[in-house]
């Protein structure tokens, strides 16, 4: 079984409502473009520009865990073309409205994808998943997957010289802010924050996950395959006040808590005095919220098919 951004806990954890929810989608998307790094985008796009310079063809782009097409409507604008795109995921109602945006966009200059849907799991890593790509990009997904399903991932690609652009990798790292932007803790966040780690770590469906270590472990992967690594920290920041992101910020703090109590439900009135805190804190505009990420960009080596 595969991960799909519908059903990915990423960058917090989302309520279990939330979590199959186009409309918590929607509301990470703004944030998400917001974070992510733009010169990494740009380097990848330079590459993919000098790519296409000595090949006819349209440039061949792989999403794994697309879900409804996030990635490509962040990136298909900013990237030269042609393109040719193939959403990966097993979720079908996602994909279906992954095609329908897909249809609305263009590329670098103006002109319209080719935008193909996939609907199976991420797992094996075969010919199949990778098939006709020069970049394999995946967004908010690395968290979720196992260290030999990442290394393999990586293999795979490198043997077939294809760059990698992995955006939004959770770090394992969140926190809350004070008014002035500041990070504070006390020790019942830290405690929590802890057992969401632990959580983190739990199988999704390709094996124990790798929760924060992913950026760490892809670097190193990417390193090993001979990859020019380019890396970007990529933060998600909720600023104290910010009324139009409360509620993505109070399926954050619903996700920890909810990650946590299935770990320790006999402290469940506990949890819950401490959500309800929180929640107070960023109701009253007094609390922001900050979740670590990290970019990569993996490009072959120089020279070369």
């Amino acid at each position: 079984m595969t991960v799909s951004e519908s059903a990915r806990p990423g960058a917090g954890t989302p309520s279990p409502a939330a979590r199959f929810s186009a409309d918590w989608l929607a509301q990470r998307e703004w944030l998400d473009g917001r974070s992510r790094s733009h010169r990494l985008t740009g380097l990848a796009a330079d590459w993919l520009a000098s790519r296409s310079g000595g090949r006819g063809g349209p440039l061949g782009i792989v999403d794994l865990g697309s879900g409804s097409a996030s990635n490509l409507r962040f990136l298909a604008p900013r990237l030269p073309g042609p393109q040719r795109w193939r959403l990966v995921d097993h979720d079908p109602a996602l994909l279906a409205l992954a095609r329908r945006h897909g249809a609305t966009l263009r590329d670098s200059v103006g002109d319209r994808l080719a935008v193909q849907t996939c609907c199976r799991d991420l797992s094996p890593v075969d010919e199949g998943l990778l098939a006709d790509a020069d970049l394999v990009v995946a967004s908010a997904l690395f968290d979720l997957v196992s260290r030999p399903w990442a290394e393999a991932l990586v293999a795979a690609s490198a043997a077939r010289r294809q760059a990698l652009l992995f955006t939004l990798s959770v770090d394992g790292d969140w926190a809350f802010l004070d008014a002035a932007g500041h990070r504070i803790e006390d020790e019942e966040d830290i405690a929590i924050r802890t057992l969401f780690q632990v959580h983190q770590r739990r199988d999704k469906g390709l094996g124990p996950a790798l929760g924060g270590s992913a950026p760490a472990v892809l670097a190193a992967a990417m390193a090993a395959a001979g990859y020019r690594l380019e890396s970007a920290a990529t933060p998600w920041h909720l600023a104290a006040g910010d009324e139009a992101r409360l509620p993505l910020a109070a399926s954050l703090l619903q996700g920890w808590h909810d990650a946590a109590l299935q770990l320790v439900p006999e402290e469940a009135s506990r949890l819950e005095g401490w959500r309800s805190r929180r929640l107070a804190g960023l109701t009253a505009g007094e609390l922001g919220l900050t979740v670590g990420h990290r970019d990569l960009l993996a490009l072959p080596p120089a020279g070369g098919a």
